[in-house]
């Protein structure tokens, strides 16, 4: 968490960098005249000339030539047509700026609100943004490189230069903004992480550390326990794998009896070969974010842990790898799935469904009445949809109406598929079984989705492809290459906006 400090004034700012928002119509920016005169009179000038740039998430570097204190340069970021900024250009651009004061290797800088502001943006809208987009921005990916002796980078505290009246709330929304950007980036970490780093019982143990931390009650199932119980849709899944599968349980109490908790579910599939429908090599490698539900749930939870929202909530994760061996599962078996359904394998690779759906089972015996299930589960979705787009089913369409205001908020973009009764006839399909897990390569993400949708029930249900959003394949605004933390932001800012309901 970063410590924030105020400064009212530009003459007490105390840190070597202060970040200013510049558009084309200067006159109307707030107390512009007294911030001219601050930096000196040749500021006009530069930026009349175009020297300081003004267009849209452009920065520009310039010193501070006078006597000051600590301040040594300020970061123009540009802003363009003042009236035409939204909040999603005001999130990438400071997600640039986070970018530069990693690269300058600022540990404290100020930044003045109402350089952003417009007349729909408010300067606690801008703290909130700045405090998540430079949080986001200035992440970049672990590494174990022997060769570096860089050391960790991090901001230790920013100071907010404003004249607001109301400083605690305008502070309380940047903290706010921190903690989003905070969960991203451990969602991110996490996907990240070598695959010999991060196996089911690794991520039980993610788990375990964020109930203790944040007061969750927690249940991890192992796989004797899983078998107990009959969970044979991650069994079947684990069957090729040296590593030990988990199911794991975390419930956030808003209140004493639990009432009408949300589900969160997560595919944690550690890592995916395909098992005997085995990947092509190109396509295995980056398998190891096939676990990017699950982080997202995770991330999800340690928001809700940090804002206390007025929703119940249970987080379900079913984790294993998918593995070769001898004891694999293979096409042509027939299992049952802890629902009692049986389920036709057609396709080792379409394996996420599977854990997916009993995890979703699970969430359901748990008391869920709601339930969003997260999944990197098929190369369909980018068919479709491309990388850049989280591609959703849904069994209900108010419950879809109120997770997409929460996703427009976040600027996270999700498009709806439908699912039709002749995708559903097409998944149940079998000589042998009640299911079978892979109709076809036509409608490829319907089908998984249309999977999980099988054991849901009447219980309202949406389902999130992020096989294409969960993994970024070069550097963006908001972050670099790898993980990105994708819907975490999302399924925070949604049970907040329930408990906001109550």
């Amino acid at each position: 968490m970063h410590i924030v400090k105020e400064a009212k004034t530009f003459e007490t700012i105390s840190t070597e960098v202060l970040v200013v928002g510049v558009t084309k119509h200067r006159e109307q920016m707030q107390d512009w005249t007294n911030f001219s005169t601050f930096y000196g009179a040749s500021l006009d000038t530069w930026l009349s000339a175009g020297d300081v740039s003004t267009e849209l998430k452009k920065i520009t570097k310039l010193p501070f030539v006078k006597e000051h204190t600590k301040l040594k340069r300020i970061l123009f970021i540009g802003l363009d047509e003042r009236k035409n900024l939204t909040e999603s250009d005001l999130r990438t651009a400071f997600g640039l700026v986070g970018k530069e004061l990693r690269a300058l290797k600022v540990k404290e800088y100020s930044i003045w609100l109402e350089s952003f502001t417009t007349d729909t943006i408010s300067v606690t809208d801008v703290a909130f943004l700045a405090g998540e987009g430079t949080g986001l921005g200035y992440y970049a990916i672990p590494h174990y490189k022997t060769t570096s002796n860089e050391v960790d980078r991090r901001i230790d505290a920013v100071h907010l230069v404003t004249a607001a009246e109301d400083i605690d709330v305008v502070v309380a929304s940047y903290e706010v903004g921190i903690i989003y950007a905070d969960a991203v980036n451990e969602a991110r970490s996490l996907i990240n992480l070598p695959p010999n780093l991060l196996t089911a019982i690794d991520l039980a143990n993610y788990a375990e550390s964020l109930a203790a931390e944040y007061d969750f009650e927690v249940e991890i199932l192992d796989k004797a326990q899983l078998e107990e119980l009959g969970m044979g849709g991650i069994l079947s899944v684990n069957q090729g794998s040296v590593e030990e599968p988990r199911l794991i349980t975390l419930k956030y109490k808003a209140t004493d009896d639990f009432a009408n908790p949300i589900g969160l579910v997560g595919k944690g599939v550690t890592y995916d070969t395909g098992g005997y429908s085995l990947k092509p090599k190109d396509s295995m490698v980056g398998m190891k974010g096939d676990m990017g539900g699950a982080a997202a749930v995770l991330g999800a939870m340690k928001i809700i842990g940090e804002l206390r929202p007025n929703k119940n909530v249970v987080a379900v994760i079913g984790s294993t790898d998918n593995m070769v061996s001898g004891l694999a599962f293979k096409p042509d078996d027939v299992i049952t799935m802890y629902s009692g359904k049986t389920v036709e394998v057609l396709n080792t690779d379409a394996e996420g469904r599977l854990v997916l759906a009993d995890a979703t089972t699970y969430a359901k015996q748990q008391g869920a009445t709601a339930l969003i299930d997260v999944a990197t589960l098929t190369g369909g979705v980018i068919t479709a949809l491309g990388m850049d787009k989280t591609g959703a089913l849904a069994n209900d369409d108010e419950f879809f109406a109120a997770f997409m205001e929460a996703a427009q908020e976040t600027d996270e973009f999700v498009w709806r598929m439908p699912l039709t009764e002749s995708d559903k006839k097409r998944i149940r399909k079998s000589d042998v079984a009640d299911l079978n897990n892979s109709p076809g390569r036509d409608g490829h993400m319907i089908f998984g989705g249309g999977f999980v949708g099988e054991f849901v029930g009447d219980t309202p249900w949406i389902h999130l492809d992020i096989a294409g959003t969960s993994d970024a394949v070069a550097t963006h605004d908001l972050g670099p290459k790898g993980g990105t933390g994708v819907m975490v932001r999302t399924l925070a800012n949604f049970v907040q906006r329930l408990g906001e309901e109550k």
